[in-house]
């Protein structure tokens, strides 16, 4: 497996060994000696699924306690993935980033604690699966608006976007991150 350290501290894109033959292909999606070799200590709890179709945006999300790791996976498609810093005592506080992620490249996505999540689907369908370290609670579910003009996340242009009303509902960055007293 191959590790990229990404611009906001912690952030990783791993690229795992895929052996192609005339059959398809096999990979290992996880084996946690391998992920805690690499640092990755995290022992995930839950899996989660998406399916999106074009356009749909998911986002910004995010547990405010005791937050959540995730591990990235996408299994069809091609997605813009975003994350936002939200740890108060970081120096990229409030900085957003983005990567894209992929079935054929198989790359996947490490977001330790303290990052909000979203992505954008912008292939005809993507499945994404993403394994988290907490399990879901309603109580500490938490999100900002996926255009926050104070974050300014530079999504890609579509030619059609559909979003919860959930998401389009949500409050300013500012706002959820004054409310959670951070």
């Amino acid at each position: 497996m191959r590790i990229q350290k990404l611009r906001l501290e912690g952030v990783l894109l791993l690229t795992p060994d895929v052996f192609y033959d005339e059959r398809g292909f096999f990979l290992e999606t996880f084996r946690q000696s391998n992920y805690a070799a690499l640092g990755i200590q995290e022992e995930f709890l839950q899996d989660n699924l998406s399916y999106s179709k074009y356009g749909t945006i998911r986002g910004m999300h995010f547990q405010s306690e005791p937050g959540q790791a995730k591990l990235i996976t996408v299994l069809k498609g091609k997605i813009f993935d975003v994350f936002v810093d939200i740890r108060e005592d970081s120096a990229t506080y409030g900085t957003w980033s983005s990567v894209y992620l992929d079935d054929e490249k198989k790359e996947q996505l490490y977001l330790p604690v303290g990052f909000a999540h979203g992505f954008c689907c912008v292939s005809e369908e993507a499945l994404v699966s993403y394994k988290v370290s907490h399990e879901y609670n309603a109580q500490t579910e938490k999100g900002f608006r996926f255009d926050d003009p104070d974050i300014g996340i530079a999504w890609p242009a579509l030619e059609q976007r559909f979003t919860s009303k959930r998401d389009l509902a949500a409050p300013s960055f500012a706002e959820i991150m004054d409310k959670i007293g951070r």
